[in-house]
């Protein structure tokens, strides 16, 4: 049989970890031991404790509420019934109306000497005279003072109404004319504007005027006795077109 020689396997490197092996099995084996010894003992088991039970006689429910007996329909009979009946509608009174005053009939007028005394005066005849008097007063005439009408301070080109010629008229060349009646405002601006009339009708020419009235025109509202007079209204005649009817 071949002999082993152990030296030959057992270099410096596998003695150092032979040897670290050996120091980590020896310390695992030392807590081992360590733990086994001081594991505590469980206490030792006394007597059970004793319960002391107290058994008590249940309350009986009470007893179910009596059901009420059935009246077959007793009692005292029921009252008759009682039917209103509306009185019957009174006849209407004819409304009474105050009988007409008669006038006491005047006297008849007896002019000159009565034939005979009476114990009471007479009526006689008063006289005719003359008088003058004075006095001082106010009055009212027909007639008014200075009156001046609306003034025209801007009029708009004719290349500025273009941009509110109809669209539809202005593609197919018609001209037309409105005239629209306005309110004059303390700021010369106008509005409340309505149209007199078109031409032609139903192209679009009368709205058109009332937006060129309003933004283009101003006027200086007319006068009375130099005061402003907003109640006389602005005649605007609109031409769109060169060739306008």
């Amino acid at each position: 049989m071949r002999r082993v020689d152990i030296r030959s396997f057992l270099t410096p490197d596998r003695a150092r970890k032979a040897g670290a092996f050996a120091v980590v099995l020896l310390a695992h084996g030392g807590v081992f031991l360590l733990m086994a010894r001081t594991h505590p003992t469980p206490p030792p088991l006394g007597p059970a404790p004793l319960f002391e039970v107290q058994l008590f006689r249940p309350v009986p429910p009470p007893p179910p509420p009596e059901e009420p007996s059935e009246d077959p329909g007793g009692g005292a009979p029921a009252a008759p019934s009682r039917v209103h009946v509306p009185p019957p509608p009174r006849e209407p009174v004819p409304p009474e109306f105050p009988a007409p005053r008669e006038q006491a009939p005047e006297p008849e007028l007896a002019v000159g000497v009565a034939s005979t005394a009476s114990p009471t005066p007479g009526m006689g005849l008063g006289g005719e005279g003359t008088g003058s008097g004075t006095g001082i007063g106010s009055g009212d005439g027909p007639g008014r003072g200075s009156r001046t009408g609306p003034r025209n301070i801007r009029e708009p080109a004719l290349q500025a109404l273009r941009r509110y010629h109809p669209p539809e008229a202005l593609r197919r060349r018609v001209n037309g004319t409105v005239v629209v009646n306005c309110r004059i405002r303390e700021d010369t601006t106008v509005d409340q504007c309505r149209v007199v009339s078109e031409n032609p009708a139903g192209q679009g020419f009368g709205e058109a005027g009332l937006r060129a009235a309003v933004a283009e025109y101003r006027f200086r509202p007319a006068t009375v006795d130099g005061r402003p007079d907003f109640d006389l209204r602005a005649v605007i005649t609109i031409r769109f077109g060169r060739n306008a009817p």
